[in-house]
Formats: C-alpha cells, sequence, structure tokens
C-alpha cells in the first residue's frame, strides 16, 4: 500500500458502535466489569486505553512491525528499552545524538548498572562495531545522526550486533517512517520522538516503539504498564489526527530540505551546509540507498563570532528560534546552547557543535518565502 493511503487508514477504519471515521477520544480512567475479572478488553487506561490502542496499530503499520506502543515521551520509551537490560550489560551507542538521550544514558541508566560506550559514527558504523563487546547486549543508532546528520548502514550495523547476540535500535525520528523504515534493515527496536514529524503540529510530547518479535513486545508492554508512562488519550487523539496528513507534510518538508540547502551552499556568509540531500555530503550514497527522500533537517555554520550568530537568529522572521522539530513551521536553534547544551563544552567542540552551528528544521511554508526570510536576515 502506498504510503499516502496507508497514513490515512492505518490503525483504524471506524468505531464498531458508532462508525466514527476517527477513533473517539475515551477520556476515562477506569472501566466497568461484568463480574471480577470480566471485562471487554479494558480494565485501567494506564494499561491500555481504546483511543491508544489504534495509534499503537498505526505506529506498526507505518514502521512496517508486528507492534507498537507509545509512551509520554520519546525518553520514556528510550528508558522502557533500557529497562529490558540488567546491571552490567553493555551498550554500544554513538556520541553524536540528542543530548537529552545522552543525558539518559550517562546520568540516569549508568546508575542502575548499565555500562555505555559511546563511539564515532564512522562510514558503515565500523567504530560501533569495533566497540562491541561479548557483553553487550544492545546497540544505539540513529540515522540520520542529531545534529551532525551522520547517515549509518543500518543493515551492517545490524549484521554486526546480531553476530554478537545484541539487539540493535534506532531513533528514526529525524526521517519518520515516511522516508525510512529501519526494520527493513535488519533493526529490532524503532524509537520515535512522536513530538516530531509523525505529529507534526507542535502540540502533543509523545515517544514511540515498533518491533516485530513477540517476547520483546511482551516485554516492553509489561513495562510500559509497571512504569505508567502513557500519553493521554487526547494526546492519542491529536497524533492520530497527525498521522493522516504525514505523507503530505513529508513531502514538503522533504522538498524545503533540498531548496533551503542549496540556497545556504552558496551563500558566501555561510561556511559549510551539512545535508544529506547534498551530494557533497559524504553519506549521501548510503542514504540514497537506505532511504526515501532526505528529509527537513539541515546544519550548517555561519561566517562569524557569536554575537553574529545571535544577530542573524533575531533577525529572522518566519523561522522561530525553538528546540524540537518537525512541525509545520520552520524553526531554527543554536544546538550548543539549546538542544546540546547538556553534553560538556569539550565534547561538543570534538563533536562539531561550535558556536557558529546553526540547525534548522524546516515547515510547510514555501520555500521562496523561507529563502527570503533567510536572505534577509543573512544581509
Amino acid at each position: 500500500m502506498n504510503l499516502e493511503t496507508l497514513a490515512v487508514h492505518a490503525g483504524f477504519e471506524q468505531d464498531a458502535a458508532t462508525g466514527a471515521v476517527m477513533p473517539p477520544i475515551y477520556q476515562v480512567s477506569t472501566f466497568a466489569q461484568r463480574a471480577p475479572g470480566e471485562h471487554l478488553g479494558y480494565e485501567y487506561s494506564r494499561s491500555d486505553n481504546p483511543t491508544r490502542t489504534p495509534l499503537q496499530a498505526a505506529i506498526a503499520e507505518l514502521e512496517h512491525a508486528k507492534h507498537g506502543l507509545v509512551f509520554s515521551s520519546g525518553l520514556a520509551a528510550i528508558d522502557a528499552v533500557l529497562n529490558t537490560l540488567k546491571a552490567g550489560d553493555h551498550i554500544v551507542a554513538c556520541d553524536d545524538l540528542y543530548g537529552g538521550t545522552a543525558r539518559l544514558f550517562n546520568q540516569v541508566a549508568a546508575n542502575r548498572g548499565l555500562t555505555f560506550t559511546l563511539t564515532p559514527p564512522l562510514k558503515a558504523g565500523e567504530g560501533l562495531i569495533a566497540a562491541m563487546t561479548p557483553n553487550t547486549k544492545l546497540v544505539w543508532i540513529e540515522s540520520p545522526t542529531n545534529p551532525m546528520l551522520n547517515v549509518l548502514d543500518i543493515s551492517a550495523v545490524a549484521e554486526a550486533a546480531h553476530a554478537r547476540g545484541a539487539l540493535l535500535a534506532v531513533d528514526n525520528t529525524f526521517l519518520s517512517p515516511a522516508l525510512q523504515n529501519p526494520i527493513s534493515f535488519g533493526a529490532d527496536i524503532v524509537m520515535h520522538s512522536v513530538t516530531k514529524y509523525i505529529n507534526g503540529h507542535s502540540d502533543v510530547i509523545m515517544g514511540a516503539l515498533a518491533v516485530n518479535d513477540d517476547a520483546l513486545y511482551e516485554r516492553l508492554k509489561f513495562l510500559q504498564n509497571a512504569m505508567g508512562a502513557v500519553p493521554s488519550p487526547i494526546d492519542c487523539f491529536l497524533v492520530m489526527r497527525g498521522i493522516r496528513t504525514l505523507a503530505l507534510r513529508i513531502a514538503q518538508h522533504d522538498r524545503n530540505g533540498r531548496a533551503l540547502s542549496g540556497y545556504l551552499a552558496q551563500h558566501p556568509k555561510v561556511e559549510a551546509v551539512i545535508y544529506p540531500g547534498l551530494v557533497s555530503h559524504p553519506g549521501h550514497a548510503l542514504a540514497v540507498k537506505q532511504q526515501r527522500g532526505f528529509g527537513g533537517m539541515l546544519c550548517f555554520y555561519l561566517r562569524g563570532d557569536l554575537e553574529a550568530i545571535r544577530k542573524f537568529l533575531s533577525n529572522l522572521h518566519l523561522f522561530k528560534i525553538a528546540e524540537s522539530l518537525g512541525g509545520v513551521e520552520s524553526l531554527i536553534e543554536h544546538p550548543a546552547i539549546m538542544t546540546h547544551a547538556s553534553v560538556p563544552e569539550e565534547r561538543r567542540r570534538q563533536l562539531g557543535i561550535l558556536d557558529n552551528f546553526i540547525r534548522i528544521s524546516c515547515g510547510i511554508e514555501h520555500a521562496d518565502d523561507l529563502i527570503a526570510d533567510l536572505e534577509r536576515a543573512l544581509g
């Protein structure tokens, strides 16, 4: 089924009781039972809710997986994965990843006895593969990475992880299931910050996991209920509404990413542009192989000191200075001060997150208007 059709119909056709064409909002905490233990499939909304159920099915369908689970945030989803492990287990991950994920790994999960090796995401993931040990139980990657947009060979990393008895988890937030399906390349777990492209309207905080393995799903489902980090029925409804336009939105995000990266790449005040859609990007060929597009995320280095960067950002009108990404509106941010401020300064510089480094999330506005806004601020 084509994405445009799947996004409209995934997870839900109509309500059996009323014929409603969108899932009703079951804003309820508990459900009556005919007799003790005799219920209609729902007991308590932390465990399951009829508005959450079709959303989880939709996530699974979009990611070409058997099972989907949603959580109150992307970090809650990641923490559920970490809680499938035990003290002493080893996790290998990219060192170029969302700052909140690194903080969860190093400052929270490490206190529970998990050990982490964060390694540069070299071409085809050689650094990740070399860092694995006999005790490695999980490999965690992003592709493209946040914020440096490195592209990793998911198939190669999956093969190496499986050869050592480890699972591969892929954070697919930057591309969404519209542009990449990591399970098709051997990933065991796919994670999304649903807050971003899947919802697409900057009004919900949510995370999701998609898996194929039944036993892994049952373990994660248990943790979802036991830990209680679940989204509200209203948030589930809003995300289902957002999914219906996913294909249309992603197509425009992708068009704008290509247009803005091309414009910035030739601007004299720009030192360099990082965007996998540019032939100059070292991961371009791999991106063409495992992605269906390049998306709306791009980064660039602007010539000038920190004061010049601040002035440029403040002179923009259409672009909003804000964290997050994937909404219909275009956002721009300074990772060193904002999304990656929790990463130590020395480590940021090693990664390339310098004072003149800027990240853009292209919205769905017309590219000409976005370019005009950049031109005005750069001038």
